[in-house]
């Protein structure tokens, strides 16, 4: 029985397999751009408002576009899984269970669950989802 367990935030994901006794970890790069808002794009003399609303919006819509490109290397990477469990520090879990449930139902009737976990080492992270699924070293 293939379990495997993500680790995931916006910057990468940690892939744990458990397939009987063997065990191995595949670290998956999202390439989400950070965003860091500089102050305002131009004076406010004529209007009184700044231009950051169209940056965000335009940045906000390359995250998406980048968050979906880094699902769909995820979902081709674990849909061998029998079982899967998201962990991860912030919402990026819940939004690919959200992508699972909208595009990849096969997937999404595997999730066992979406657990918060805060950021981890590697170790930590494997010992994380041998003990979710009940599995000796």
């Amino acid at each position: 029985m293939k379990n495997i367990g993500i680790w995931m935030d916006k910057e990468k994901a940690h892939i744990i397999r458990l397939d009987n006794k063997d065990e191995n970890m595949e670290t998956i790069f999202s390439e989400v751009e950070f965003f860091n808002r500089k102050g305002t794009s131009g004076p406010r003399v004529k209007t009184g408002a700044t231009q950051d609303v169209k940056h965000e919006r335009t940045y906000l819509e390359r995250e998406k576009a980048q968050l979906k490109t880094y699902f769909k290397k995820l979902v081709d990477a674990v849909g061998d899984a029998d079982a899967i469990a998201l962990f991860g520090p912030a919402d990026t879990n819940e939004k690919f269970r959200k992508e699972l449930l909208e595009n990849h139902k096969g997937l999404a009737n595997k999730l066992k669950a979406v657990t918060k976990a805060d950021s981890m080492t590697e170790n930590q992270t494997k010992a994380l989802v041998r003990d979710f699924f009940g599995q000796k070293k």
